[in-house]
């Protein structure tokens, strides 16, 4: 076994088949058939099923997925490390990111780690609850996960580290009976139409906790992605409840933003595993360890 013949299995998985992951390896199909034919061989077992003209990973094949990251990310960290002793000088960071802990903190990481390491990328993935974030982590196809949550999370064999809590705030267009910094209370949106998220969040259950008020609040707009949410707002669509993270962007696009009380707080931790991090992923959870610090003392 080596490392080209894990690369050439994963790419595979990534691209969804053989003639795919071919074409963006740059090698001819029956190269990349043999390798992977005797990588089969040397494991003694089957890694795909074929069907049809397409393949679909084994028992076997998803049970190799998060070593053979590991492998890669470890042997990636090793190059790295060798070329550049006294610092970071390329490398990519890979970052699994839920839709508001992207705006912030990510976007006050990304601006000083860029600053910090200018050579490296730092490379998000989408993804939409907690439990997708920690899935791309412990499967190795992200080295850290951004998330956002209820309660703080403890998922098994990952390192959590806590950023920060986010209070939730009302977004409004300019103009009209919200104010821009001063507190509200859910009663005081009598008669406001909403923008929400579809049901499962918690920004939807603040949503649906308001409307349940009996004071005449409405929810006129369900959307699935977070970023038709300040668009809405601006039109003139009505108002919505968002995490504190949209504050400055929201208010840089000329919204009014007020802080609502009582209200849940989002929970934002940065999750890991333990090991097997490149020194650019280190360098990244250190800088979140920091910013985490400041954060608390600012409390």
């Amino acid at each position: 076994m080596d490392a080209r013949q894990l690369e050439y299995f994963l790419a595979i998985v990534e691209h969804g088949g053989f003639s795919k992951a071919a074409a963006a390896l740059h090698v001819a199909q029956p190269s990349l058939s043999q390798a992977m034919a005797n990588l089969e061989a040397d494991l003694g077992v089957a890694l795909f099923h074929r069907v049809g003209r397409g393949v679909v990973l084994s028992e076997a094949g998803a049970e190799l997925l998060e070593p053979s990251r590991r492998v890669l990310r470890d042997l990636t960290a090793v190059r790295d490390t060798a070329a550049a002793l006294a610092g970071l000088h390329g490398g990519t960071v890979e970052v699994a990111t839920m839709p508001s802990p992207g705006i912030e903190p990510l976007s006050t990481l990304v601006h000083h780690f860029a600053e910090l390491h200018p050579s490296v990328t730092v490379s998000t993935q989408a993804a939409f609850t907690p439990d997708e974030v920690i899935s791309l982590v412990r499967s190795g196809a992200c080295e850290l996960g951004l998330l956002g949550s209820a309660a703080p999370v403890h998922p098994s064999g990952l390192d959590v580290l806590h950023v920060e809590d986010q209070p939730f705030v009302v977004v409004a267009a300019p103009g009209g009976a919200i104010e821009d910094a001063v507190t509200i209370r859910p009663e005081d949106l009598a008669g406001q139409k909403l923008i929400a998220s579809r049901s499962g969040s918690l920004m939807r259950d603040i949503v649906d906790d308001i409307t349940a008020g009996g004071t005449g609040t409405e929810i006129v707009t369900v959307v699935d992605h977070r970023t038709s949410i300040l668009p809405l707002v601006l039109t003139g669509v009505g108002v919505a409840v968002l995490p504190s993270s949209w504050t400055r962007l929201a208010r840089r696009c000329g919204a009014v933003v007020a802080p609502i009380e009582p209200t849940a707080r989002r929970h934002v931790a940065m999750v890991s595993l333990p090991a097997h991090l490149t020194p650019a992923a280190r360098a990244f959870l250190a800088l979140t360890r920091s910013l985490a610090r400041r954060r608390a003392h600012d409390a």
